[in-house]
């Protein structure tokens, strides 16, 4: 499976299903009919995408996004930009401040909007966090799970067909993926991403401005 390939089975998991639940079953019966070989293919190919989106300026996307953030939950992130597709990932991968232009990142924030009606940003604090000015209860709508900008368990789509095709556990399969060259920058256990580029403070106004102008807007982050 090359990369092309990997990509035109994301895209045609949303296209054949309606829930998350039956896209992440879809892959894994197709997954299941692959040989070996492929199946790492794919998942060498996840892993590359991931390390793609692994980023600080990502980083701080998501936790703009999210009004808080952990590291695990930027996985989680990460794996539903690539669920939206090949365009779509490879635009924000390049330029994490695109994402706030994209039709998908656009619906969270009207939801966002909805959920928090009655309440306003009114300040950047210098702990990278929102402060939130409460103006009434209501709220008019509650996201569902399938709205979350976070989507944990495509990224293990690949465990039972490769456990049923080797009888080995999933360890087994981290190690081929690794024998290829290919270490994640989300190492499952530990919950510690290893980001690209060089760490900085978000609740920086003047940094956050100069590295993701568009997102420093939506958020009314000014100096």
């Amino acid at each position: 499976m090359d990369v092309a390939g990997f990509w035109a089975m994301i895209e045609r998991s949303a296209q054949e299903t309606d829930t998350r639940a039956e896209r992440v079953a879809w892959l894994e019966e197709r997954l299941s009919a692959l040989p070996v070989a492929e199946i790492v293919d794919y998942q060498t190919w996840w892993t590359i995408a991931a390390n793609r989106g692994c980023s600080w300026d990502m980083y701080a996307v998501y936790w703009t996004l999210m009004g808080s953030g952990s590291s695990d939950g930027f996985e989680y992130f990460v794996s539903w930009l690539i669920s939206l597709g090949r365009e779509a990932f490879e635009t924000v991968a390049d330029c994490p401040d695109a994402a706030v232009d994209l039709p998908q990142v656009q619906h969270v924030l009207e939801l966002e909007r909805s959920f928090f009606r009655g309440y306003r940003r009114v300040t950047w604090s210098k702990d990278g966090k929102f402060r939130l000015t409460r103006l009434t209860r209501r709220r008019r709508e509650i996201w569902t799970r399938e709205e979350w900008p976070e989507f944990e368990l495509l990224e293990y789509v690949t465990f039972e067909p490769y456990k049923k095709a080797t009888g080995l556990e999933t360890d087994s399969l981290g190690d081929a993926v690794r024998a290829r060259g290919v270490k994640s920058k989300f190492p499952s256990l530990t919950y510690h991403a290893e980001p690209d580029g060089a760490e900085w403070d978000f609740g920086d106004e003047a940094e956050f401005i100069r590295r993701l102008p568009r997102v420093a807007r939506h958020a009314g982050v000014t100096q």
